[in-house]
């Protein structure tokens, strides 16, 4: 079982300029993230979606995080 707060820490230690929003779809392994980061600029929604992905590698891999609604913004 993972929290929001550590979902949260996870993220902003990887994009540190980053606001998470984080909410529990089914259980606590089902969960919808929202990430709004100045890092994202330039970047294509790929990209975006791979730089979160990849400050959640270990929880994906071991399935402490089983699904992952993810959506990426940059600051207006």
């Amino acid at each position: 079982m993972i929290t929001k707060t550590e979902v949260i820490k996870l993220i902003t230690k990887k994009i540190p300029s980053s606001q998470v929003f984080v909410e529990n779809l089914k259980g606590n392994d089902h969960l919808q993230v929202t990430v709004i980061a100045s890092e994202f600029n330039g970047l294509s929604l790929v990209k975006q979606h791979q730089l979160v992905y990849s400050a959640l590698k270990e929880e994906l891999a071991s399935e402490t995080i089983h699904a992952l609604a993810l959506k990426t913004e940059t600051p207006n």
